[in-house]
């Protein structure tokens, strides 16, 4: 078998050694940006268990590799806003559907249309749903929770989301009211960048007693949102990491955007606090994206039913028990641009999965397949619970427009049956498959360790992004 792990021998200043988990063709590219360096500045870090982990889909982020995984000690590790991300819980909510694609023959191009103007998406563009910034305070305590008491979705919405679609220990007063400004008009819109509203089919089921237990069968319709915090969480992680330089000073650090404060101090706990209300706004936001697409799909589709299957966040710290070494400790496991993969038995699992494990969504880009996998025990022992959140990117945005051609892009997926809606033909560019690692490639090497292991296979038919 290939060798899908390649070690960093800790040297001077690193407190840990570090791991790539990568196919060697995709490590050769890796090698080629700053994400070995990142591994190893992140192993410098006050407290780091284990070993600092980047997974298939890595490639230079900031601070922390994005597809970087790294735990801490809670008494004597640290928290990084580096290792969470500016867009704190981006994170892809997967609905399951009783259509098949035979119900869209004919219909796709209207229904994109419609889909298209009725998901604000895009830089700049705002929400019709709008509250007041003491509903905005209830938002930050309780997420997704909120919107279901409010009237916009049914219990079983938040049942199927990670933290049940509300983080616990948020404290809406540690928000600026800089970013409660950046935030308030923006529930219920994906934004830009790499976030999307997907429409696929089931193309192939893996695993049929898994995919039983998901509620997905061949030929059905699902729906991928990916999208997160927005300009609220962005200032969240602007006000932490100024705070942290001011308090503890970045003279010490091997790179000065992993700005840090020990877990266990009133700083880090209140970075905590304020990182949990932002992640619950990300799982309001995509509560409400969830409204609005099922009043637009009974003007479509008067019969249709969409249901929760899972949301997974990534860009989030927890505290989570593992065992290391034979003991059980708590761990602050900070996860960028990757998402948790646990497997049968984990208490954080909704009961419905709990035999199976934890259903982990990977998108592939808008003109490949997307996964269903289900967690293994395994990645327990190899990355923190962790799997990966996507392909990853191998092409900067920088590059994607000087070499790609947004109309162009949209044209070669139109020829595979694939519609893509977007404002801006430049975002079309930035996104395009080419500028993605193969997601098989990276399913195959996530499968190969045993962090989680291929349920079903998605094939996109409308694409909607910024």
């Amino acid at each position: 078998m290939e060798n899908y792990r390649h070690d960093i021998v800790k040297e001077a200043g690193m407190n840990v050694p570090g791991i790539v988990y990568s196919s060697e063709e995709d490590y050769e590219e890796i090698k080629k940006d700053k994400t070995i360096e990142q591994v190893k500045n992140v192993a410098k870090l006050p407290g780091i268990i284990g070993e600092s982990i980047a997974l298939p889909d890595c490639h230079r982020g900031y601070g922390f590799p994005i597809g970087g995984v790294a735990a801490f000690d809670i008494k004597k590790g640290v928290i990084s806003p580096g290792g969470v991300g500016y867009d704190i819980n981006c994170g892809v909510l997967l609905l399951k559907t009783n259509l098949s694609i035979k119900d869209f023959k004919g219909k796709e191009e209207v229904f994109a249309e419609a889909m298209n103007k009725k998901i604000p998406s895009g830089v700049g563009r705002g929400s019709p749903f709008q509250i007041t910034y003491k509903e905005l305070d209830e938002v930050l305590k309780k997420g997704a929770k909120y919107m279901v008491e409010k009237g916009y979705g049914i219990p079983d919405d938040y049942i199927y989301c990670e933290e049940e679609g509300c983080m616990p220990g948020a404290d809406s007063s540690l928000v600026s009211q800089k970013a409660k400004k950046r935030g308030i008009g923006q529930l219920g819109t994906i934004g830009a960048g790499n976030h999307f509203l997907d429409f696929l089919s089931v193309e192939k089921i893996f695993d049929p007693d898994v995919a039983k237990v998901y509620g997905l069968k061949k030929s059905q319709v699902v729906i991928l949102i990916h999208c997160g915090s927005r300009g609220l969480g962005h200032q969240v992680a602007s006000d932490y990491i100024k705070k942290m330089e001011d308090e503890y000073g970045i003279e010490n650090l091997p790179d000065r955007e992993l700005a840090a404060a020990p877990v266990d101090s009133k700083l880090g706990r209140e970075y905590l606090a304020a990182m949990a209300a932002a992640a619950n706004f990300a799982f309001a936001n995509k509560q409400i994206l969830l409204y609005f697409l099922r009043e637009e799909m009974k003007n479509h589709f008067p019969e249709a039913k969409i249901e929760v299957l899972y949301e997974v966040c990534h860009n989030i710290a927890k505290i989570e028990e593992y065992s290391v070494n034979g003991r059980k400790m708590k761990l602050c496991v900070h996860r960028k641009g990757a998402t948790r993969s646990y497997g049968p038995g984990r208490k954080e699992i909704p009961k419905k999965y709990k035999s199976v494990g934890q259903p982990v969504i990977i998108p592939g880009s808008m003109g490949t397949a997307s996964y269903v996998l289900a967690g293994e025990k395994r990645s327990e022992d190899l990355t923190f619970g962790s799997s990966v959140h996507g392909a990853g990117r191998k092409m900067s945005r920088s590059n994607a427009v000087r070499t790609l051609k947004g109309e162009s892009t949209r044209k070669k997926l139109l020829e595979k049956n694939i519609i893509v809606k977007s404002g801006s033909s430049r975002l079309i560019a930035e996104e395009s498959p080419e500028v993605y690692k193969d997601i098989e490639g990276v399913v195959k090497v996530v499968e190969a360790l045993g962090i989680s292991k291929k349920v079903a296979k998605l094939k996109p038919f409308i694409v909607i992004i910024g």
